[in-house]
Order: structure tokens, then sequence, then C-alpha cells
């Protein structure tokens, strides 16, 4: 009887102490305003069905990351990623959003027209995404982005995804800048092979 009460007075205590140090944790506030930063796959992963779900034939576009404050884009990772997905069935296209900061998940805005003659804006096919933001980070940064961040830790980095239709090739934009127009440097590489493309 001693063995049975010594063994449910342990198993209650390790309950208890459980208990505690989630409570703690799911209470800190820190914790959870903290930004969560994710790939380009990863978040293009989580808007694929709701895009799928706004129309069934859904393809995106292009994608493009976000910096903030809490997220400079470095290691390939970014709090917010906004891609473009296009409808050929309803001749539409939409954009959904991932936000890794509250209100976390996925929003999407208002339909606009979709052309599909237009060549600039020709959807892709998910299989060629096999190399993620993070690989295309680390080829930017052995072309000339690892020299720019040695002299300016605070660096933004931002990413663009999309479909060049002239040589049929899924390209990654490693953007090192503000803007795609106050770039310092853009490091392209391939979606599919992770090889260096050019820099501009």
């Amino acid at each position: 009887m001693k063995k049975i009460c010594s063994f449910l007075f342990c198993a209650l205590t390790l309950f208890l102490l459980g208990c505690d140090s989630s409570t703690e944790k799911s209470q800190n506030p820190a914790q959870s305003n903290a930004p969560q930063l994710e790939t380009g796959r990863f978040s293009l992963q989580k808007m694929i069905a709701p895009a799928r779900l706004w129309a069934g034939d859904a393809l995106p576009i292009r994608m493009k990351s976000t910096t903030s404050k809490d997220s400079l884009g470095h290691d390939g990772k970014a709090a917010f990623w906004q891609a473009l997905f296009a409808s050929a069935a309803k001749q539409k296209m939409e954009n959904f959003s991932w936000s890794g900061t509250p209100p976390r998940g996925v929003d999407h805005g208002t339909e606009d027209t979709f052309n599909s003659g237009n060549r600039s804006m020709q959807p892709f096919d998910l299989n060629f995404l096999k190399v993620d933001s993070d690989k295309a980070y680390q080829v930017a940064q052995e072309h000339g982005g690892k020299q720019l961040l040695a002299k300016n830790p605070n660096q933004e980095v931002f990413y663009l995804l999309d479909w060049d239709s002239r040589v049929s090739q899924l390209r990654w934009h490693v953007i090192y800048g503000g803007s795609e127009n106050s770039a310092q440097l853009t490091v392209i590489v391939d979606a599919s092979t992770g090889d260096f493309v050019h820099k501009e």
C-alpha cells in the first residue's frame, strides 16, 4: 500500500510540475509575440490550400517576402510572405499571404482579372520548386552577399520567386536592399537546381 501511495504521489507531483511549466510558457507574452520566421517554400505550402479553396486550379505566379525590424530576411527566412495565385478557369488572380506575427496565419485579398496571354504573368507548376529560399540565400552569400552583410549586419534581404517564361525557369531573386529599385545587389538562383544564374 505504501508503495502505491508513493507512486501516486510522485506521479501527481510530476503532473502538476508539467502543468505549471506549460502554463508559464503560454502566459509568457514575449514568447507568444515572437515572430515565426519561415522559408518561402513553407509559407507557400501554407497558402496553397486556401488558394485551392478559392479556385481548384489555382497556381502561383510569384511570391515575395517582406522585411521588418524583427525580420531582416537573413538565412532565407521571413515573418511575412505574399503570393499571387491565378486561375485559368476563372480568368482571375488573387493575393494570398502568410504571416508569422500576430495575427498569425493565411489571409487573402480581392480578385483581379487574369490574362493568361501575358507572358510576364505566367503561373508555375509547384514541382519546379525544389530549392528553398534558405538555399538560395546561401548561394547569394557566395556571390557578393557575404561581403555586404559584413559591412552592414542590419542589411535587409528579401526574396522574390517567379517564372521566367523566356527560358522556362523558376528563379529566386535574393535582393539585398529595402526594395528592388534601391537594391545594392540582386542574385538570381535557379529554384529547381540551386545553381547560380547571374547577379545584378
